[in-house]
């Protein structure tokens, strides 16, 4: 894991150039630390680039994963790979008992942790915790959570089916996965429109006014179009254990929420 001090002396320093994005970002060797850069240099641009370049929708994506989690006021929600705390912040005002947020980025966490102590609260609900942690080593109990959301997040984890095993045994039984995730549309006008904005449009715009040299943006659209599909999600969910799939693509395509169940 990357010195939080190394990372704030040299916030810009590139994690991802043009050779390496022309391999399989996945099989980098050093995906992890060279993710973990990127994000620590994007950190403070990273919710204004989201909005800016969704159009908004992100927001609206996050709402409907915490619809299709079928959430109880009793359920206790892990958000792993939390970033700035978007997605963990819409549990938290869901209404769930409690909300955990993990992320293996100090950047990310410190905004997380400002933006749940300026948010205005009603009476009894709990505020997100938050913890630097990695998605393939959970340091929580078996069996801790009714729920287990990654938005945006699984295709960075160097490895993945590490990270759902995890999500399985730290998950109660009957209890939820939520994964919210960018894919390639099927439908082939949009698709291409898809590729063009993400390819040629939004890293030079994100990446100016994210003032990154990191690589961020470049890498955004590489590490989805060389991603598992949806299909491959689930089956590596099932895989792993959980069972009654369910699968929504959103906005045309360009995104999926895939959500398992574990076995009572």
């Amino acid at each position: 894991m990357t010195d939080h001090s190394e990372q704030t002396n040299k916030p810009h320093a590139e994690a991802w150039d043009s050779s390496r994005l022309k391999a399989d970002p996945h099989a980098d060797p050093e995906k992890a630390s060279r993710v973990q850069r990127m994000f620590g240099a994007i950190a403070e641009r990273y919710d204004l680039n989201n909005r800016l370049h969704s159009l908004g929708r992100d927001q609206a994506w996050r709402k409907r994963a915490v619809r299709m989690s079928m959430l109880n006021p009793s359920d206790d929600v892990l958000d792993v790979a939390c970033g700035t705390g978007d997605l963990t912040e819409a549990f938290a005002k869901a209404g769930a008992r409690t909300v955990q947020g993990v992320d293996f980025t100090p950047q990310m966490l410190d905004l997380a942790r400002v933006k749940a102590q300026k948010r205005k609260r009603r009476s009894g609900a709990a505020a997100p915790e938050y913890h630097q942690g990695d998605a393939m080593d959970l340091q929580f109990s078996d069996a801790s959570f009714d729920v287990l959301s990654i938005a945006f997040g699984i295709r960075n984890v160097t490895h993945p089916e590490r990270a759902v095993a995890e999500f399985h045994r730290v998950l109660r039984p009957g209890g939820r996965v939520v994964i919210l995730e960018f894919c390639e549309p099927g439908f082939a006008p949009m698709r291409l429109f898809n590729g063009f904005y993400c390819k040629r449009i939004m890293p030079l715009t994100a990446s100016l006014i994210a003032r990154d040299r990191s690589g961020a943006y470049h890498y955004l659209p590489r590490s989805v179009e060389t991603f598992s599909d949806p299909a491959e999600l689930s089956s590596l969910l099932a895989s792993n254990g959980f069972e009654d799939l369910q699968q929504k693509k959103l906005t045309m395509g360009i995104c999926a929420i895939t959500v398992g169940h574990k076995q009572s």
